[in-house]
């Protein structure tokens, strides 16, 4: 099941750092599934993480949130990607890393402790990680209902195998997460859900057809 995945997200059209001149290319709804310089499985490259939108014609919109616009409270990946940074940094830093500033209460709480200067060279650091490092590819999923199932089954699947196993230099191995050192995955939700069943896997591939 493992390899059969990698197999199919290998051979999708792959996109990286700058895309704006392919957007059209990426389907405004779907699921986007991300892979790791230096990361490999078996003779693929490892898929390190799966991920959707909630709003309507949000995924072109969602990559950017991750792979341009420098601002983690906006995006966990990034979020996760600082915390890694600054913990291999052994940066004191780490636990205003975790402050939120969104939401008006949050930024009145919160706002005075920040070192939004600093964070600026985090974020800068983030992306500079993430437009070298990562690529990606797409497929489309018109309705929330349906990417959140896909997303949740390939996730899950993913998490449980005992194959994937991230490179002794990945980054995320100095998460303060323990389920993304654990399951080699840029992500800690949907991890232990149900996995792909054969049928649903048939019908997969369907949907990439």
């Amino acid at each position: 099941m493992i390899k059969e995945l990698h197999k199919i997200f290998n051979g999708l059209n792959r996109y990286s750092f700058p895309f704006k001149d392919k957007e059209k290319e990426i389907p405004e709804n779907g699921i986007y599934i991300i892979f790791e310089k230096g990361e490999l499985f078996d003779n693929f490259d490892r898929i390190v993480r799966v991920g959707t939108h909630t709003g309507d014609k949000q995924l072109r919109s969602r990559l950017n949130q991750h792979f341009v616009k420098e601002n983690k409270n906006r995006s966990i990946f990034r979020k996760n990607i600082g915390r890694c940074l600054l913990n291999k940094d052994l940066s004191p830093y780490l636990p205003l890393w975790e402050l939120d500033i969104t939401s008006k209460a949050e930024k009145e709480k919160n706002l005075k402790l920040l070192d939004l200067d600093f964070e600026k060279k985090i974020e800068k650091r983030i992306s500079d990680y993430i437009q070298n490092n990562l690529s990606f590819c797409v497929f489309q999923v018109d309705t929330k209902e349906q990417r959140l199932f896909w997303e949740s089954k390939i996730v899950s699947t993913l998490a449980k195998s005992n194959e994937l196993k991230p490179s002794k230099n990945w980054l995320g191995n100095s998460s303060t997460k323990d389920k993304i050192k654990a399951s080699g995955l840029w992500q800690v939700n949907e991890l232990y859900n149900e996995a792909l069943t054969k049928k649903e896997l048939e019908t997969l591939k369907q949907i990439l057809s």
